[in-house]
């Protein structure tokens, strides 16, 4: 017997259509079997869509599972702030227009708090304060072998900062990423992923956020690329869990003061989508103490699924 089920598309990290990241969530996926949320996601070969359940807990809003086209993920970023700014949206109109609200969703790492804001453009704007803090990874494959599989010179990677130099690295906020730091947004815009090279490279980890200082706007701190590996999908236009993992980058290279500081990342020009992604981070004695993204988010379209 056939299903219909409600889905909505939605463009987040922006405040235009067809810019930004896009994202389809599906609405009441309860008691729908892993296989075919995979199929669905498959059918609409976006880099995420983000299933939407009952929660567990009564008190949660929601409950969330996100799909790439080829696998469950337990984290990703655009999904998760799509998905808070749909729910606040439609659940909760009234409240979002007058003073903003919180969505809670369950996820597969832990509660995660969105505070959703209404702009007097009447574009929703999210924010995921983060579950604990981004956790280092090794080991972190060298600069001569990230150049040969992203189509750079070895001279291509790294840059020097106030701090010191920003060198390679690999850290974690859900999905691990490796983080390129490129010198100049001209090398950064010829990177290409090389085949076999890349995989070989990347092993297990699922993409390389390749970074530089070098931005297009210069309110940002940025300028980004995310290329993806065995996610079914070759770049993405904004990446939610590498800008949270990305504070604990900026942690390390930085050396940023005590107290709470907001970045800007810039991402998904060279796809033709351009994004931004707003990060907070909080220090405390010298350490990374907490991490928010945040970003707006625009509805693009609606329909029925029959599964």
């Amino acid at each position: 017997m056939s299903r219909s089920l409600a889905y909505h598309l939605l463009d987040v990290f922006t405040d235009r259509r067809f810019s930004g990241n896009p994202l389809a969530v599906v609405e009441d996926a309860d008691g729908v079997d892993a296989s075919t949320l995979q199929a669905v996601a498959r059918e609409f070969n976006l880099s995420e869509t983000v299933f939407l359940l009952a929660p567990r807990d009564p008190v949660m809003t929601a409950r969330i599972r996100i799909f790439t086209p080829t696998q469950e993920l337990p984290f990703a970023g655009h999904p998760t702030i799509g998905a808070a700014a749909l729910l606040a949206e439609t659940r909760g109109l009234d409240a979002l227009t007058r003073n903003g609200l919180v969505v809670a969703l369950e996820s597969d790492v832990g509660a995660l708090r969105c505070d959703a804001l209404r702009g007097r453009s009447g574009v929703t704007y999210a924010e995921l304060r983060f579950p604990g803090t981004p956790r280092p990874l090794g080991p972190t494959p060298s600069r001569e072998a990230l150049a040969a599989a992203l189509t750079l010179a070895p001279a291509d990677i790294g840059f020097e900062a106030d701090c010191g130099a920003h060198v390679p690295s690999v850290y974690a906020a859900g999905p691990a990423f490796v983080f390129v730091p490129v010198a100049s947004r001209a090398a950064l815009d010829r990177a290409r992923p090389v085949a076999g090279a890349f995989g070989a490279v990347l092993g297990a980890l699922p993409g390389a956020y390749l970074y530089t200082p070098e931005t297009i706007d210069p309110a940002a701190a940025i300028h980004a690329r995310m290329f993806a590996h065995g996610l079914g999908f070759e770049e993405d236009p904004a990446t939610g869990a590498a800008a949270v993992a990305f504070a604990a980058v900026a942690q390390a290279f930085e050396r940023p003061e005590e107290g709470e500081h907001e970045l800007f990342i810039e991402q998904g020009h060279a796809m033709g989508r351009p994004s931004r992604i707003t990060l907070r981070l909080w220090i405390a004695e010298g350490a990374l103490a907490g991490v928010a993204i945040g970003g707006q988010a625009v509805r693009v379209g609606e329909g029925r699924l029959r599964i």
